[in-house]
C-alpha cells in the first residue's frame, strides 16, 4: 500500500492541473462576446416616437436611438 501512495498523489496532481487548464481555456471564450449597437427607437424633432417607424428609422428628420447590447440581447452595465 505504501508504494501506491506516491503514484496516486502524482496522478491526482496531474488531474487537477489538467482540470485547471481546461477550465481556464474554456472560460476565455466567454469574454469574447461582442458588444454591438442595436437600433431601439426613432424620435422626431419634437422628441416623439413616430408610429410605424420602430425600431429603425426610415424617413428624413428622424433621430436613430441605439443601445449597446451583447449577443443575448441585454445591455451590459456601463456600456450605454
Amino acid at each position: 500500500m505504501t508504494s501506491r501512495a506516491p503514484v496516486r498523489r502524482i496522478a491526482m496532481a496531474l488531474g487537477a492541473g489538467a482540470a485547471v487548464c481546461a477550465l481556464s481555456l474554456g472560460g476565455a471564450s466567454l469574454a469574447d462576446a461582442k458588444i454591438q449597437p442595436v437600433d431601439t427607437q426613432c424620435t422626431n424633432n419634437g422628441g416623439q416616437q413616430p408610429g410605424g417607424q420602430q425600431p429603425s428609422c426610415t424617413g428624413n428628420g428622424l433621430t436613430q436611438e441605439t443601445e449597446n447590447q451583447n449577443p443575448a440581447g441585454h445591455a451590459p452595465p456601463g456600456q450605454n
